[in-house]
């Protein structure tokens, strides 16, 4: 499986997520302490928010801990809002069109988990995507297929009616086929402004997530942490296993629920597959 990570707030450089904590994503990638997999190396790939009308991406098949551009981008980087993600593949080809975020004009999506049987239903379930999306399709993974399914169930007007749709056409389809329990998900998903997190599985024993502590009762908790005190109470992390063991800093996210990390107060949904 894989670990990824989600942060919106005050711009920040790259590597104090990626690099620089304790368990920082890179670390992460060599020894990951809560994922199905302890070596996440079939890839990584970061997505940015700058002053452009699209995300940046910078997207490698090379192991996350082994690619020197990577630590030179993190380090001279900064944004508000970013994705990052570190693969480990659960079938599909390793290549730079299989490494996550996806793009689709404002939006990116990443995902930790997986359709199984997904070669025996991959024809059904990209035949329902929109004949204007399809040709959008770079890559051969199940995780991008489920990013064109929910954008063809309106993602972009709605998300999270759009991904219960897609989530419930998967299971629907793939129990129709006999595969049993089908899907496996955490995911990331934003249009800039917001980002959704969504925590399901079909055996309701899904991959870990958590979220961080609002900054102002972080703040209050750790006053002798002095970098603290440059971030916005706005700034929110969401991420597959906590950077560190700072106290208070980190709460899971519940099973079969959405997390909506936006501007002002920030919302956790349960989640429920529509057919």
């Amino acid at each position: 499986m894989c670990r990824w990570l989600a942060y919106s707030g005050s711009p920040i450089r790259l590597e104090e997520l990626l690099l620089k904590r304790d368990r920082s994503l890179i670390d992460q990638s060599l020894n990951s302490r809560l994922g199905a997999t302890t070596t996440n190396g079939d890839g990584f790939g970061v997505g940015w928010y700058d002053d452009a009308d699209t995300p940046r991406l910078y997207r490698s098949v090379h192991p996350a801990w082994n690619d020197r551009n990577l630590r030179e981008l993190a380090a001279g980087i900064s944004s508000r809002l970013f994705l990052a993600h570190i693969r480990a593949s659960t079938g599909s080809a390793i290549q730079e069109t299989n490494a996550h975020p996806f793009r689709h004009g404002r939006w990116l999506w990443m995902h930790n988990g997986l359709i199984r049987e997904f070669p025996r239903l991959k024809r059904t379930l990209l035949l329902a995507v929109d004949d204007s999306l399809f040709p959008s399709i770079e890559g051969t993974t199940d995780s991008e297929a489920m990013f064109y399914l929910a954008l063809t169930f309106g993602l972009e007007s709605d998300p999270i009616p759009a991904v219960e749709r897609m989530v419930g056409f998967v299971e629907k389809t793939a129990r129709g086929d006999g595969v049993e329990l089908p899907l496996q998900m955490t995911i990331a998903t934003t249009d800039g402004i917001r980002i959704w997190a969504f925590r399901y599985s079909s055996e309701g024993a899904s991959r870990s997530l958590f979220f961080s502590t609002r900054l102002d009762a972080l703040k209050a908790l750790h006053p002798e942490i002095a970098e603290l005190t440059g971030l916005s109470d706005e700034t929110r992390v969401v991420l597959s296993e906590p950077l560190g063991d700072l106290e208070g800093a980190w709460n899971e996210v519940p099973e079969s629920h959405v997390g909506i990390i936006q501007p002002g107060d920030d919302e956790l949904r349960r989640f429920r597959p529509v057919l």
